[in-house]
């Protein structure tokens, strides 16, 4: 889609994700022009508004009044809670947008392969929000595996660390902790992941098993006559880590503002009395959570490179160990914090080298720089001939997906699963 315009864009869901995409995007008004949004909450459509400094900016109630008007902008950006993700896109593709689509994609192995059989016919592009791809961090090792310096590729190892708190908030007592009402962890948080070990292999996955539980956030782990709710004073509050009253001072930034839109304003008071009904406010031991704390996947792909992944709640930042005939390949947040660098390749025979990185914005190499990474990529890419593969695109991410879902199966059923026979079976559910 050749232009010599802006492309227009639009919102459903105006929460964090889009927030933060949009305000990158209005600071290259040459590329974008920012035209609506739309948003049960109305104080969110408002942040668009602003961010868009644009005078015909439109504002919608709802998802369903949106794309009742028909194609009003030339990419719609999606948003909106995982359960909303397939009918969200589906319907921006059938009204003829092309689509930048926040992970995941869907919460079911046959919607995904639903998305991608409707992108096809309508011939609209959709980008998945796979902003890793997009990191410097992760775009200098795809640089190094394939510039030939770890010879042929072996395994690749990673590794993510949710954070404690972050655990609680999102996956204890947030939108994604009950995974019949979201998604399974390992694609709610970890379908970056599966994504990344798939793109730096290059090649498709054969097989994958898993195993992982829930263990630590549960009802028996509690301290001794904990109540309910942390605002009902807890015996235990002083010195929980995951009291929720540190909502209001250490651990206000940058949890709360996604959920409770007055955090940046709101005093100490009126966080606590937001606590009392919220379920943020509830004890981390005593929610309705059954999204796991740990999980392991082992992964074979094409050729027999190897892989696997570990997430835990109980570490923080990513990590990876690549091996290749010729070197091994080290990095991630302990490189970065401890050691000065981000990455050190280790030669089978020579001397180390070191490698330091800079996010596009300036901010954190690892992730959040992928934020300005995958909005400075979104213009090339859907402007490019109609043809042309996207860098995050559905012919590559909906195999990473499927590794997610294919992952949960084998956790769940205590077997190996084969992709290609896992592919083909959720197909024919669509």
């Amino acid at each position: 889609m050749k232009t010599n315009r802006p492309l227009r864009l639009a919102c459903i869901g105006c929460g964090a994700r889009a927030q933060t995409y949009t305000q990158l995007a209005a600071g290259n008004p040459n590329r974008f022009q920012i035209v609506a949004g739309a948003d049960p909450v109305p104080e969110r459509v408002e942040k668009i508004r602003r961010t868009s400094a644009n005078p015909a900016f439109r504002g919608f109630p709802s998802a369903e009044a949106i794309l009742a008007a028909g194609r009003i902008a030339d990419v719609m950006i999606v948003a909106t809670q995982d359960n909303s993700h397939f009918e969200h896109c589906q319907g921006a593709l059938q009204l003829g947008y092309n689509v930048l689509l926040e992970k995941p994609i869907a919460t079911r192995a046959a919607q995904v392969l639903a998305v991608e059989r409707l992108a096809s016919q309508v011939r609209k592009r959709v980008m998945v929000c796979f902003v890793l791809r997009f990191a410097a961090f992760y775009r200098k090792v795809k640089d190094i595996i394939d510039s030939g310096a770890l010879g042929e590729l072996v395994s690749i190892q990673a590794n993510e660390g949710v954070n404690p708190w972050h655990q609680a908030h999102s996956f204890v007592r947030g939108h994604w902790s009950v995974v019949n009402k979201s998604s399974p962890m390992i694609l709610s948080k970890c379908c970056h992941d599966t994504d990344i070990v798939h793109w730096l292999a290059g090649r498709r996955c054969t097989r994958v098993a898993s195993f992982g539980s829930l263990e630590f956030f549960r009802p028996e782990c509690a301290p001794a006559e904990a109540p309910a709710r942390c605002t009902d004073g807890c015996p235990a509050g002083d010195s929980c880590p995951y009291n929720a009253l540190r909502y209001t001072s250490d651990l206000r930034f940058p949890w709360l503002p996604m959920v409770y839109d007055r955090a940046q304003e709101a005093s100490a008071d009126e966080i606590t009395a937001w606590l009392r009904t919220s379920p943020w406010g509830r004890c981390a031991y005593r929610c309705d959570n059954d999204a796991v704390d740990r999980q392991v996947l082992a992964m074979e792909f094409e050729g027999g490179v190897t892989g696997t992944f570990t997430m835990t709640a109980f570490a923080t930042g990513r990590h990876v160990e690549i091996c290749g005939t010729r070197g091994v390949l080290k990095g991630g947040e302990s490189f970065r914090q401890h050691f000065d660098t981000h990455l050190v390749l280790l030669p089978h025979e020579g001397e180390p080298v070191r490698y330091t990185v800079q996010a596009e914005d300036g901010g954190y190499e690892l992730h959040g720089g992928g934020d300005a990474g995958l909005v400075n990529a979104l213009y090339d890419e859907m402007t490019k001939p109609l043809d042309a593969p996207l860098e995050a695109g559905l012919d590559s991410t909906v195999h990473s997906h499927m590794i997610a879902f294919a992952a949960e199966e084998s956790r769940l059923a205590g077997r190996v699963v084969i992709l290609e026979e896992f592919e083909r079976t959720h197909g024919k559910d669509a």
